[in-house]
């Protein structure tokens, strides 16, 4: 479970992540184009942009950098590693 930082903070399930984003299971609704932090227990925090909006979430856009490349390694190989 992660945590989307806007006004307020909210739980949000990562369902993509990418270097160049996320979509986020949440009831959250963060204004478009707001700035975001997104706090993933084990890839850490990663500042985004909201984009789009889906009837299940929302769609972040992060600055392609090696930290977004890191983020979305550390995201992807924590979720390999959970038992099923």
């Amino acid at each position: 479970m992660c945590i989307l930082v806007a006004e307020s903070p909210s739980p949000a399930a990562l369902r993509e992540v990418s270097a160049r984003g996320a979509f986020l299971e949440t009831n959250a609704r963060p204004p478009l184009g707001s700035a975001v932090e997104l706090r993933h227990p084990e890839a850490g925090t990663i500042r985004g942009v909201v984009q789009a909006f889906a009837h299940d979430g929302v769609r972040l856009d992060f600055i392609c950098s090696e930290q977004s490349v890191g983020f979305a390694l550390a995201a992807i190989a924590a979720d390999m590693s959970r038992p099923l």
